[in-house]
């Protein structure tokens, strides 16, 4: 039995002379779906912090599209398996709204995109609306994983992200498996592995972020969290079976290793041995150390004005 891709299904009908066929995809409702829940989280821990709330819900529209935007040109660029295989950068693949780039519900999105084009939406909201970046990165970056694990599940049933054949009770049928497994019956869900670790990463953030903050510095959280997320996408990739490679470069271990290895080192500087390197060479105590501590955010212009 194939897996469904549409959740809903409207017409067709002609209106103005144009055939309309409405479709919501479940790939698009899932991550609707998780969109929403990271945000509710994040906007109650604004309000926790003493900040408003309705900052968030007010910014999260231009955050998400460009979230979308950064995770789709990646997928793009970095296409997964045999996707972008024969493929012409030409006007009509541009424009073509089955497997183009506008085509999110079939092409897919990358979460390496979407992070960094959350980023910059994070950032840019909060230089228009004047709030301290810091601390409204590591707010949202904890519920991060929120979103992905909900999201991955959209992955499933567009049949992506899954691994070699097992044997192993928990495998998954895929209808049109890519080379050399096309006979192969089950196959790894990375998707729920990369799922049920992104749950257990939310709930180690959460807990430190609520529970042990006055321990940590601003970006903490968001070099911890690029540090969990690493570690989990570099070691499914050897079992992945669609793989986005440069040449013979797998780019997802590529960009999750040196990040692991870039926010790690960071962190290491700034909490054990920022002092020595500091008395070394003063300027670089300015680089790594943020003596403010993340358990001191800074209230926004608009939560001061309703103080």
């Amino acid at each position: 039995m194939e897996i469904t891709q549409r959740a809903l299904e409207i017409g067709p009908f002609d209106l103005l002379g144009l055939t309309i066929h409405p479709t919501i995809h479940w790939y698009g409702l899932i991550i609707v779906i998780g969109i929403l829940l990271a945000t509710s989280i994040v906007a109650w821990l604004t309000k926790r912090d003493g900040d408003d709330p309705d900052i968030v819900w007010d910014g999260v529209i231009w955050v998400v599209l460009i979230a979308v935007l950064g995770a789709r040109l990646w997928s793009v660029i970095f296409p997964a398996g045999n996707a972008g295989q024969g493929r012409e950068l030409s006007l009509d693949y541009l424009l073509d709204l089955n497997d183009g780039p506008l085509a999110i519900w079939s092409g897919g999105l990358s979460i390496f995109g979407a992070v960094l084009g959350g980023a910059i939406g994070v950032i840019w909201v909060a230089r228009r609306k004047k709030l301290f970046i810091p601390d409204w990165i590591d707010r949202a970056v904890i519920t991060v994983p929120v979103g992905q694990a909900i999201g991955r599940w959209g992955n499933y049933v567009n049949q992506e992200l899954y691994g070699r054949p097992t044997k192993l009770p928990w495998g998954i049928k895929i209808d049109y498996p890519e080379a050399p497994y096309t006979s192969a019956d089950r196959f790894h869900p990375l998707f729920l592995y990369e799922s049920l670790w992104s749950l257990a990463l939310f709930g180690f953030l959460f807990y430190l972020y609520t529970r042990r903050r006055e321990k940590f510095q601003r970006w903490d959280f968001f070099l911890m969290y690029l540090m969990g997320y690493s570690v989990v996408r570099f070691l499914l990739e050897f079992i992945r079976v669609e793989i986005p490679k440069v040449g013979q470069l797998n780019v997802s271990q590529v960009v999750t290793g040196v990040t692991f290895m870039v926010a790690l080192w960071i962190l290491l500087m700034r909490h054990c041995f920022g002092k020595l390197m500091a008395a070394v060479y003063p300027p670089f105590g300015k680089l790594v150390e943020n003596k403010t501590p993340a358990s001191q955010p800074q209230k926004s212009k608009q939560a001061e004005s309703k103080a």
